[in-house]
């Protein structure tokens, strides 16, 4: 259902999740090479369940609860990510040996989160909307 506007950021979610972190680097190491979540295997997971959630959802569309149930779960597993990044980055603060410089990458489960939280509003709103008329009848 492509006219609704939270299959549109259903789907934004699913290209920041799925698409953007290969070409967008989490940090940059000392030597100058790029850390991309690839090289860590629970990013790769958490990233692809993301991503999953994000698809799934926008094929669901006839079952706006089940919809909008996964996108709660999609919601909170951006922000564990949000969380590990958060993490590393403090563990990892300022200039060491490994991390020379912290990417914009790092901020992609938060552009995520947002569009999510636009999705859910835009599924409330037609559940709402679809209980209205169903009280009229």
């Amino acid at each position: 259902m492509i006219q609704r506007i939270q299959t549109i950021y259903l789907f934004l979610a699913f290209v920041v999740t799925g698409i953007l972190p290969f070409f967008i680097p989490l940090w940059t190491m000392k030597d100058g090479s790029d850390y991309y979540f690839m090289q860590n295997q629970f990013y790769v997971i958490i990233f692809g369940l993301s991503t999953t959630l994000s698809m799934l959802s926008v094929v669901s569309y006839k079952k706006r609860q089940n919809q909008f149930v996964i996108g709660r779960l999609n919601i909170i597993l951006n922000l564990i990510l949000l969380g590990l990044f958060v993490y590393r980055s403090l563990n990892l603060s300022g200039e060491t040996q490994v991390v020379s410089e912290k990417g914009i990458g790092m901020f992609l489960p938060i552009l995520a989160i947002v569009l999510l939280v636009l999705a859910n509003k835009a599924i409330k709103k037609d559940e709402d909307l679809v209980k209205s008329v169903d009280r009229l009848r």
